[in-house]
């Protein structure tokens, strides 16, 4: 590190000075008195191998394009903490959930509480199998959420849509449990 940083010093206090060895223009630090200073600087890279000419066609017609890094579809990798499924899947539920509590709640009258406790469990499990079915699917051929993300409908507006149902509806219940009744 101490000798790396004295040959930048030496470069910066007195420029760089050449010498040929083998027919290759070598470049070395330190101060000469015979060095000019705006003495111009070029670098010549030699690389190991057989050398390739610039004027020489390319060996294949077309180069090939970029590929994608290959998107896991291993059911572990895919409902891991960080992974895809978790928080778009939970996202998508209180969506759903939200708006169906809000919508018994202004036709029946009943608060969160009263609809989980009146046949809401099994609504809540079903639900639950068929929206999370239906977003591994997709998930297990390879497709990514943000592969289909298009104008407003994004990825990206679907996650923050999910996070604010989940806590619009934990703040529905909490409202609810606190005043003691519906919350319209």
């Amino acid at each position: 590190m101490a000798t790396a940083s004295f040959n930048m010093q030496s470069v910066f206090a007195g420029g760089l000075t050449t010498r040929k060895i083998n027919g290759n223009k070598l470049f070395f630090a330190g101060t000469f008195p015979s060095l000019k200073r705006n003495y111009p600087v070029g670098v010549r890279c030699m690389a190991e191998g057989e050398p390739k000419n610039e004027d020489s066609a390319p060996t294949s017609a077309a180069p090939s394009p970029p590929t994608k890094p290959k998107v896991s579809t291993k059911f572990s990798d895919l409902l891991a903490f960080s992974g895809p499924a978790p928080e778009r899947i939970n996202g998508r539920l209180a969506m759903v959930g939200f708006v169906a509590a809000l919508a018994v709640e202004l036709s029946k009258g009943e608060n969160v509480f009263a609809q989980i406790s009146d046949g809401g469990v099994s609504w809540f499990l079903g639900t639950t199998a068929i929206l999370t079915l239906a977003s591994l699917v997709p998930l297990f051929k390879g497709i990514t959420a943000e592969s289909k993300s298009d104008g407003i409908m994004t990825s990206d507006a679907e996650l923050w849509n999910g996070r604010f149902a989940m806590l619009g509806l934990v703040a529905l219940a909490f409202t609810e449990f606190v005043k003691g009744g519906t919350l319209v």
